[in-house]
């Protein structure tokens, strides 16, 4: 037999990029183990609009770990205590009843808080942006075997693209760093030919727009690969570097 959960959520709520926020404490009843976080934040949003009160705002989409738009910060961990998944895929079975949970939004100087738990992470898509793709000529498909790669090497690149861009890894950093993120995008290029033509611009590119966001700078504490939903390692760093010092070559 299940049994039902109660559970004390301490919640950041604040009202606009400019207002001084504050903690909402909210106890909630009779919870399935099986509901997911999110699940759990709607019936508290339920609730708050049945007695006239502002629901908490939050991003969400996919609610299958895909997107990456739920960034949350739960009880001092980005996308919460379970590694390898993002906080719409949390279940309550992580906590015991009566727990506190204190939920806050992604904590960046380049993530400003929007309202609530949302933030903006437009400064992602910027560095994107400045060679996060791969510039062909449009026209018809090129043939499937034109381009060789290895099965190490697409492998490889997989895993690198598997990043979805959520910014767990910033807001774990204690410096703010970007640099897990550019590193994945980087290097999910680096073992494709497709990739090579535009490397050196890319990285350089990349990071400097990176660094006139204002993330802070690595410093190899390790935090982001440990909160990553994907777990990109954080070899993934060395080679970025390599790749950055070479492009200057």
């Amino acid at each position: 037999m299940t049994t039902a959960l109660m559970l004390h959520l301490h919640i950041w709520r604040q009202a606009g990029p400019e207002t001084p926020g504050t903690w909402g404490r909210y106890t909630l009843h009779n919870l399935s183990p099986d509901l997911s976080f999110l699940e759990m934040l709607d019936l508290l949003n339920e609730s708050l609009l049945a007695q006239g009160e502002r629901p908490v705002e939050f991003d969400s989409d996919c609610r299958e770990g895909i997107c990456g738009t739920c960034s949350l910060v739960i009880n001092g961990r980005p996308h919460g205590p379970q590694t390898g998944v993002t906080a719409c895929q949390l279940y309550l079975r992580q906590f015991r009843s009566g727990d506190r949970i204190t939920v806050e939004p992604f904590r960046a100087r380049p993530f400003p808080v929007v309202r609530d738990l949302v933030v903006d992470r437009s400064a992602l898509d910027r560095i994107m942006a400045q060679g996060g793709y791969v510039t062909v000529n449009v026209g018809s498909a090129p043939d499937a075997n034109a381009l060789p790669v290895g099965r190490d090497a697409a492998e490889q690149a997989m895993a690198m693209a598997e990043c979805i861009g959520c910014g767990a890894c910033i807001a774990a950093c204690p410096n703010g760093s970007a640099s897990l993120f550019v590193a994945a995008k980087v290097s999910q290029y680096t073992f494709l030919p497709q990739g090579q033509p535009e490397a050196k611009e890319r990285v350089q590119q990349m990071v400097a727009q990176m660094d006139a966001e204002g993330f802070g700078a690595c410093s190899n504490h390790g935090e982001c690969a440990d909160v990553c939903p994907k777990k990109i390692p954080l070899t993934t760093l060395a080679r970025f570097r390599r790749s950055f010092f070479q492009s200057w070559v």
